[in-house]
């Protein structure tokens, strides 16, 4: 294979990376049609993908998804490249003007990860790492991320999660949380009373890349000995304003790219 070739099988192979990004999953159709590729040429692509664990087939074996390594490079761009010095300096700006712990989030698979965090001074915190994840179902960020995915999404991962009870309050029971996720979803604020850590609290609020989709959130934790849930949801103006900042600050590729038509994340449909 010549230079020329080798190359243009690499743009394709990275054309298929980035389609498939843009979506829960995708047929081999969808992903010729979405390309104008022969479906021929999508399938050997898709299977020199899937030998690297670039790509994965899903659960019904009807469609392709992007595979662990994808994700793990995907969130490591994240914390790493682009304007993450400028984000920083928006949770760092929000931390001080809160006095509490401030970390900026995003979904990968069925865990939060933490891309970002600025920690408070106060000696009575809890310590976690960016690149650290924490559960869906009792967390700020897991919560509100979730009620914001398309339906479809939303039910395939809450059937699949394992509830785990963290604490005497952590929701366990599935249809109570999907109930708390079409809450948290009309009010586009996450709420985590103690679910998560006994005497800890936090609220999040999206960072969105278009009217629909959320990019990741922007949440705010604090022991319940200096802040319970209401007094924390004083602050969500400001903490709103932190997160446009840095929704101005995705790549366009990331607010723009493709993906199927979602509902709109005021429907509550579950």
């Amino acid at each position: 294979m010549t230079s020329n070739q080798s190359n243009a099988a690499a743009v394709r192979a990275f054309r298929v990376l980035e389609l498939l990004s843009t979506a829960e999953s995708m047929s081999l159709m969808q992903i010729s049609e979405g390309l104008q590729l022969p479906k021929q040429t999508v399938h050997r692509i898709l299977k020199t993908l899937g030998a690297a664990q670039l790509v994965v087939r899903n659960l019904d074996g009807q469609g392709y998804e992007c595979g662990p390594r994808v994700r793990q490079m995907s969130v490591s761009a994240l914390m790493h490249t682009g304007p993450a010095t400028a984000r920083r300096a928006v949770l760092r700006k929000l931390g001080e003007s809160l006095g509490e712990t401030v970390n900026l989030t995003a979904l990968d698979g069925d865990l939060i990860v933490y891309l970002d965090r600025v920690e408070t001074d106060s000696p009575l915190r809890m310590h976690l790492q960016p690149g650290s994840h924490v559960p869906l179902h009792c967390t700020s960020s897991g919560k509100l991320l979730l009620s914001l995915q398309p339906a479809a999404m939303r039910n395939r991962i809450v059937d699949s999660l394992p509830l785990r009870k963290m604490t005497e309050h952590t929701i366990t029971d599935v249809a109570r949380l999907r109930q708390e996720l079409a809450d948290t979803r009309r009010r586009r604020i996450g709420m985590n009373d103690q679910e998560f850590i006994q005497g800890m609290v936090s609220i999040a609020v999206p960072v969105m890349r278009d009217a629909y989709r959320a990019w990741g959130a922007v949440a705010v934790q604090a022991p319940l000995a200096r802040h319970d849930i209401e007094a924390l949801l004083r602050h969500v103006p400001a903490m709103r304003e932190a997160a446009d900042a840095i929704a101005e600050m995705v790549p366009p590729s990331s607010r723009k790219a493709r993906a199927p038509a979602q509902e709109p994340a005021t429907d509550e449909a579950a």
